[in-house]
């Protein structure tokens, strides 16, 4: 079981993670690439972050789901957003995956950063995730 915590002597974290999550020895672990907004097709789901944000994210899923895994298997997130005018419409849409994915609030670790832009224009938002696999 992967176990995630928020021990004392550091502020409690400052929006939906973990400070803390530790992969069980008999987990593999197993490092997802940036996922973007994009359909199967390959055409994104929409021109803002927030519909963006939850194609990336369906995207996880199935490569979770490819591994036999789920939600409850991520251990860390990091998402990078393509400007400040961006944030709202992520946390929007990281709201309602995570209320749907962790309803108890056991969520992962995970990073935020804002940056100038990602591979190309027309990407607002990109989410890597680090998942542990039972053996």
């Amino acid at each position: 079981m992967i176990k995630r915590w928020n021990p004392s002597g550091v502020a409690a974290p400052a929006g939906r993670y973990s400070h803390l999550a530790s992969v069980p020895a008999d987990h593999g672990v197993v490092f997802l690439s940036g996922q973007i907004g994009a359909r199967e097709d390959g055409s994104l789901a929409g021109p803002d972050a927030e519909a963006q944000t939850r194609q990336a994210f369906t995207n996880i899923a199935v490569l979770l789901d490819s591994l036999g895994a789920g939600p409850r298997s991520v251990v860390k997130l990091f998402t990078l957003v393509a400007g400040t005018e961006h944030l709202d419409g992520f946390r929007s849409a990281l709201r309602e995956v995570f209320d749907d994915w962790y309803p108890d609030g056991d969520w992962p670790a995970q990073s935020l950063a804002v940056v100038a832009a990602l591979a190309t224009p027309e990407l607002a938002v990109e989410v890597e995730a680090v998942a542990a696999v039972p053996r």
